[in-house]
């Protein structure tokens, strides 16, 4: 299982190579703002423990085993933004709590976050009475 730290750097570098095509170690360290050493570090580790491999001066291409966990990282980040917007937290803490949270939730809580956004998506009434709720306690 990757440490919080591995899976900050397995999702960005999905990320990268979801929106770039590839993942330079200087993309990740301005994305992850970071020294470009801290990540040739980290990103020799995640090539060791097999979510990546990594040639020097060649670039690094996620493994199979990457690529899941990658995909999985960013549906957790989304969805644990989509929870918060659909919650009424404030869009501009939205991110920063995300970021402090995400690593500390079993999967379990996430399926089950998620089975509460796709209730709040398939019912816009309850929704609307939520953010109700929420207008009345202001």
């Amino acid at each position: 299982m990757p440490t919080p730290s591995m899976e900050d750097y397995i999702e960005q570098i999905y990320l990268l190579i979801d929106s770039k095509g590839y993942a330079r170690v200087s993309d990740i360290a301005e994305a992850l703002e970071v020294h470009p050493s801290s990540v040739t570090k980290m990103v020799q580790k995640l090539d060791k423990d097999g979510y990546l491999n990594y040639e020097k001066y060649r670039g690094l291409v996620l493994t199979n085993r990457g690529e899941k966990i990658g995909e999985r990282l960013v549906y957790r980040h989304d969805l644990l933004e989509q929870f918060l917007e659909i919650i009424g937290v404030d869009q501009e803490n939205i991110y920063r709590d995300v970021e402090g949270i995400e690593h500390h939730l079993s999967w379990n809580s996430i399926d089950r976050i998620g089975d509460l956004v796709q209730y709040f998506k398939a019912n816009p009434d309850r929704r609307k009475e939520l953010d109700q709720t929420h207008d009345r306690m202001d």
